[in-house]
């Protein structure tokens, strides 16, 4: 073995020793840092030696290009089903024919929580993951197994003892609570809809035709069973031991009951106790224990006689829609909120519940003055879910969403196609926190120190109403924020002072300006070269920019015709903020002259803003979109579509080496 395939087998192991500690013992022993390092290093042998890759290795947790559609899976042994037990007398029930039919044979259930997500068969070959699909029909499903991949907690290399050749193991796939918050957050941020639950989020996750896609979902997974079976495993609890030994994730809150009663037990302790979990579940699976009995017993239909499903009571009650509200999240999204008439639900009282947006209520036909059926699941927001119609006495009214922000009065902006409504300006008090932190952040004006926590500091104490309010700020005001010592304050000034000479294409990233990303800003500044010239442009002007189409056209014509946001411009001119595109006084580069290009995924060493500034400086063009007229698209970790739209129209594909070689 030479040295670098040698290099190659080390970094694999220490990757996936740390991917196992991290995803499934939780007991990380080697830094974020380290890991990054490590990744990088083995990605690079691969990509210099493609015989040194293998399928298990770490860096193939996203390898493929998306797919059309899904190939079938057919299931060696059918995935059965559950019966539902819906109370303590169906337990009794079926603990009674269970002891009827094996008659004087002692045995034992083990009890196991019931994962609210998707069910998933993965076979390994030789101990390496070969293929996996969703449980379908239980005969066949669907062929997931990229989208498999990219789920962390899933093992792509067995090391356990006494592997057979051949294993397929069975289990759930799911969002953690935590997980879906990060994920709610970010889509909140992006102006984008938020989902309704961890269970049809996982769902969807697993389904992406893109594997990236899959990814970005943070999905997790708990083994459940041994669909092969092993000569020294006799039952279901010594095979959730062997399947942890032989490094899958399996969850550890699982008891061995001898009786029915004291499955009883373990059903009213999760019951009580499942919001304190950091994810869903709605029962507990009671099984037999002993695997040979669960060959004696059978099964009926699809539904094993040796196992069932107790379901917890549904978190969901009916009560009267009174009225509903429209509050303003942070950033600008219109949310509208249903007032209850107070009910209870899962231990708690629900006041309001989220109707998501207009679109939601008018397709469900939701009326204020309805009977409607609310669902509250674990710490997710509750939700109306829909109107009881039988219960209508023509009285309802129709709901209207409002032409201007319910918080401070400014224009409504509804992109034709898209769910959400948005408040357009930059001064309203709602946005104010998310707007400072943008406005801050690297990606913009790069004001280091000012981040989430001291944007919301400011804003709360109304030392910041706008992000043009950031440049009057001073070692005063500073002092009156708790906990902000003297060195950071001077820190953050200074930071501040120094962020006035970004240019143009930051500020117009800063200000938020719907569809005006990084690539969208430094094709505006590069075009106009000043704000005022930009404010100036008509719609025709603006749209005869490449890569600004209609809607970013419209987008700007929009957020500069309001005064408030025009005074935040003002204002930021006056603190001595540049308002210009930088002029180099080298000589301008054309090394890329007439070149058009399309940035996708994470490149190596240069962030998507460096790239596109290289470019920019040779001559070159940016656009986010791929046509037959892009010249070039250059991809990183991680790729979306747009990869695949190249590789379809013929588009020469680069990485960051290949873009830094055309103007070398």
């Amino acid at each position: 073995m030479n040295r670098d395939a040698a290099r190659a087998k080390e970094l694999r192991e220490i990757l996936t020793e740390a991917n196992h500690r991290y995803y499934i013992l939780d007991d990380p022993t080697i830094s974020d840092a380290d890991y990054d390092a490590a990744l990088r290093e083995l990605r690079s042998l691969e990509e210099q030696h493609p015989e040194l890759r293998t399928d298990d290795s770490p860096t193939q947790r996203v390898g493929a290009p998306p797919a059309a559609a899904f190939e079938p899976y057919e299931h060696s042994r059918a995935m059965l089903s559950l019966a539902n037990a819906m109370s303590h007398d169906e337990l009794r029930s079926f603990d009674e024919r269970v002891r009827k039919l094996t008659g004087s044979t002692p045995f034992t259930y083990t009890c196991e929580l019931k994962i609210d997500g998707l069910a998933i068969a993965l076979l390994y070959i030789d101990g390496r993951f070969a293929r996996g699909g969703t449980r379908g029909d239980g005969i066949v499903g669907e062929n997931v197994t990229e989208n498999l991949r990219t789920i962390e907690s899933i093992p792509l290399r067995l090391d356990g003892k006494n592997l057979p050749p051949t294993l397929e193991v069975r289990g759930e796939v799911y969002l953690k609570k935590s997980d879906f918050h990060k994920l709610n957050v970010q889509r909140e941020r992006d102006g984008l809809a938020i989902f309704a639950n961890p269970r049809n989020t996982a769902s969807g996750g697993l389904r992406q035709l893109d594997p990236s896609l899959t990814r970005k979902r943070r999905l997790s997974f708990f083994a459940y069973q041994l669909a092969t079976p092993i000569a020294d495993v006799q039952g279901q609890f010594q095979a959730l031991n062997r399947l942890a030994a032989f490094g899958f994730p399996v969850n550890h809150d699982v008891r061995q009951c001898a009786t029915i009663e004291e499955v009883l037990v373990f059903v009213a302790e999760w019951e009580n106790g499942r919001d304190d979990l950091d994810y869903e579940i709605d029962g507990v699976v009671v099984k037999v224990d002993s695997l040979a009995l669960q060959e004696q017993l059978g099964a009926v239909a699809r539904d094993p006689r040796w196992a069932i499903a107790f379901k917890f009571k549904p978190r969901e009650a009916m009560t009267k829609l009174l009225g509903i509200n429209v509050s303003v999240g942070r950033t600008g999204t219109l949310n509208p909120v249903a007032e209850l008439a107070p009910v209870q639900i899962g231990g708690v009282v629900v006041r309001n519940a989220t109707l998501h947006n207009a679109e939601y209520i008018a397709s469900n036909d939701i009326r204020i003055g309805d009977t409607v059926i609310v669902t509250r699941a674990g710490d997710v927001i509750p939700r109306v879910v829909a109107p009881v119609l039988a219960s209508r006495d023509g009285s309802e009214r129709l709901f209207t969403m409002p032409t201007l922000c319910p918080v401070c009065g400014g224009p409504i902006d509804h992109p034709e196609g898209e769910a959400m409504s948005r408040c357009t300006n930059a001064a309203c008090p709602a946005q104010a926190m998310e707007r400072v932190r943008h406005f801050a952040s690297r990606q913009a004006m790069d004001i280091e120190g000012l981040g989430e926590v001291l944007a919301e500091q400011l804003t709360t104490l109304n030392l910041v109403h706008d992000v043009s309010d950031i440049y009057a700020l001073d070692a005063k005001k500073l002092g009156t924020v708790p906990r902000l010592a003297e060195k950071s304050i001077a820190n953050v000034l200074h930071a501040i002072g120094e962020s006035k000479q970004r240019g143009l294409a930051r500020v117009l990233v800063g200000l938020s300006i719907r569809f005006v990303g990084a690539q969208t800003a430094q094709v505006l500044a590069t075009h106009f070269g000043t704000m005022d010239a930009l404010m100036a442009a008509d719609g025709a002007a603006l749209e005869a920019v490449p890569g600004v189409g209609k809607e970013v056209a419209a987008a700007l014509l929009l957020f500069f015709s309001q005064a408030r946001n025009r005074s935040i411009i003002k204002h930021l001119a006056d603190s001595g903020v540049s308002l210009v595109a930088p002029i180099s006084d080298a000589p301008m580069k054309t090394t890329l002259a007439g070149k058009t290009f399309v940035l996708t995924g994470t490149l190596p060493t240069m962030s998507r803003d460096e790239a596109t500034a290289e470019i920019h400086a040779h001559g070159g063009r940016v656009t986010g979109s791929v046509s037959a007229k892009t010249s070039y698209v250059v991809v990183g970790d991680d790729p979306g579509s747009k990869a695949q739209k190249a590789a379809e129209l013929g588009i020469p594909i680069l990485d960051e080496e290949g873009l830094r070689a055309l103007y070398s």
